[in-house]
């Protein structure tokens, strides 16, 4: 079963004016331990925050050939690769830094001026997860994921409308992550009223 792509978002800057071809940019994909509110729903009033944890991008982490794209678009031209070294890609206490010499194409430096200029101020990141747990707490009806492990980066992205500022983690699009909480509402909601029928 081929595992679900999510997105997450942060910020990115140009690092430096612009030498010659040098469009240099750099930010943090993630960061750990930022505990954030992906979601609350209307209808029972929980809220849903995700964490990653420390250690979640380690070795086992395949970023051998990750493309950084603008807004995560197919039809996008990709403007650096960590396969011909143009994108670096590095953990460190605080999370994942991304740091990239854009292409010098026409597309490459307009999305360095928009970014230079702040215009582009957010970037977010394609995993899949291998590992993460939940936890629940009913009394401040609250739901945590954490995620344990990313075991897979497909690209980074400049993009122009994260769904959340702040830590700025937006989660496979926000239509797809609010989705898919609903869903495991739902689920949660069927098993509690199985199990309340079994025992009446």
């Amino acid at each position: 079963m081929r595992k679900k792509i999510k997105v997450r978002s942060m910020q990115l800057r140009a690092a430096d004016d612009a030498d010659g071809e040098n469009l240099h940019v750099e930010g943090y994909a993630l960061v750990f331990n930022q505990k954030t509110l992906l979601w609350e729903s209307p209808y029972s009033g929980t809220k849903y925050y995700e964490v990653i944890a420390p250690g979640a991008v380690d070795a086992n982490t395949d970023m051998s050939d990750v493309i950084l794209r603008y807004n995560h678009s197919d039809s996008a031209l990709i403007l650096a690769r960590t396969s011909n070294g143009t994108l670096r890609l590095n953990v460190d206490e605080k999370g994942l830094k991304i740091d990239a010499d854009i292409a010098p194409t026409t597309t490459g430096r307009d999305i360095y001026q928009l970014i230079k200029r702040g215009d582009i101020s957010k970037m977010s990141f394609a995993y899949t997860s291998d590992k993460d747990s939940w936890e629940n707490d009913s009394v401040a009806k609250t739901q945590t994921r954490t995620i344990d492990h990313i075991d897979f980066i497909m690209d980074v992205s400049p993009v122009d409308f994260p769904a959340y500022d702040g830590t700025s983690i937006e989660a496979r699009g926000h239509n797809a992550m609010i989705a898919e909480l609903q869903e495991k509402e739902k689920s949660e909601e069927l098993r509690k009223k199985l199990i309340i029928e079994t025992f009446l």
